[in-house]
């Protein structure tokens, strides 16, 4: 077995910081389609094309990537760069998976806030908002499938969206997901109490923390310091985003209107890249060319750290029955608060018979036929410029 172990070793090729950098920045310009379709594309490129990197491999870092709060597809590229070329190398592949999409939604950011009054700009929003509420839909169904996977779960995700629509916020929703869920087990197995107090705090405490905080005017510095917090406690995709963007700056500091939020998604989606880029978005909607840089940094940089510390915590955390509940019910409460979030933006985006027309037929070639969602937003952007 050792043998072959050394076999499979020796086909594993060597990778530059040249190379690194040029692949990711191909993938940074052309991965639509959001993590599901990223991820497909990293095993493709690192696994079978160019032999980075084995299967196995890829598959433990994705593991630990889902385990960590920030996009899980950029931080396996973080991951993938990390392991070619150590630090170097986690910064290289990071950031040249995310500085194309940047760069791309800052220039339609730009023409968002010059010309987004205009008739035609106007009629490409108006269609692809209902595009976008099916397919935060779709993804949020089969995220449930396995984020929702037993009737615990099921009812620590009713109870997040209960909270939810009490006003409670998102960060202190998912710390009381997360407490229930490894009580639940701690319960269950009858554990010390040493125990309980011992592993959750990795993922509750922080939260908590986190969420200390007054409402003040506009500045870039409480501009990097929302993004930082949100990038790092939001698991899963960039659709869990949406909760969190907008108990802060919807609701709490008042910097941005329901329709400029799902404009911002509607962009992160329509866009290649990571859909954390949402935040680069609204960082220029609020505070310009600045503003979108600094929002950027804030959101992705809790990714870098964690990644580069997490060597050797990912072990302890997979082996503990304990924080893996805790983890559980954290995604089962950022499901529920994706759901809710969906339904407020769905208000806003289906407002009229040919919105829900475009809402309905966008959800049936999403269920009926794998098509990437990328090409369905820009078909109504198409058909938006046209009726306007």
């Amino acid at each position: 077995m050792s043998d072959l172990r050394v076999g499979a070793e020796k086909t594993i090729q060597e990778a530059s910081l040249a190379e690194i950098a040029f692949v990711f920045l191909k993938l940074g310009t052309i991965a639509f389609g959001g993590p599901a379709a990223h991820l497909a594309m990293m095993e493709e490129e690192f696994v079978r094309r160019r032999r980075w990197i084995t299967e196995a491999e890829f598959l433990d870092r994705l593991a630990a990537a889902n385990l960590i709060p920030g996009p899980s597809s950029t931080e396996v590229a973080i991951f993938v760069g990390q392991l070619k070329r150590g630090w170097r190398g986690l910064i290289v592949a990071g950031c040249c998976f995310i500085i194309p999409a940047a760069v791309i939604v800052s220039l339609i950011a730009w023409a968002y806030v010059r010309y987004g009054t205009l008739p035609q700009a106007a009629g490409v929003l108006y269609t692809i908002k209902p595009v976008v509420v099916a397919i935060v839909i779709q993804a949020l169904g089969k995220l449930a499938q396995t984020g929702v996977r037993t009737s615990l779960l099921a009812v620590i995700a009713g109870l997040a969206a209960v909270l939810c629509l009490l006003g409670v916020g998102p960060i202190a929703v998912l710390a009381v997901a997360g407490i229930i869920s490894a009580a639940s087990l701690a319960m269950k197995n009858r554990l010390l109490a040493l125990s309980v107090l011992g592993t959750p705090e990795i993922f509750v405490v922080p939260a908590l923390l986190v969420t200390t905080g007054v409402a003040v005017s506009f500045g870039l510095g409480r501009l990097f310091l929302s993004f930082l917090k949100i990038g790092s406690v939001v698991f899963g995709s960039g659709y869990v985003l949406l909760p969190f963007v907008q108990s802060e700056f919807v609701e709490r500091l008042h910097w941005l209107t329901d329709k400029q939020l799902i404009d911002a998604v509607a962009i992160g989606q329509f866009t290649p890249g990571p859909l954390f880029t949402t935040a680069t978005f609204i960082g220029f909607v609020v505070g310009g060319w600045m503003g979108a840089a600094v929002a950027t940094v804030g959101i992705f940089l809790p990714g870098f750290v964690l990644v580069a510390v997490s060597g050797p915590v990912i072990p302890r955390i997979r082996r503990s029955a304990l924080a893996s509940a805790a983890l559980d019910g954290v995604i089962a409460g950022s499901l529920a608060l994706m759901a809710v979030v969906t339904w407020q933006l769905a208000k806003t985006a289906i407002v009229d018979r040919m919105t829900l027309l475009v809402f309905l037929l966008s959800a049936f070639v999403l269920l009926r036929f794998r098509i990437n969602s990328a090409w369905l937003v820009g078909a109504a952007s198409v058909a938006g410029w046209v009726l306007r």
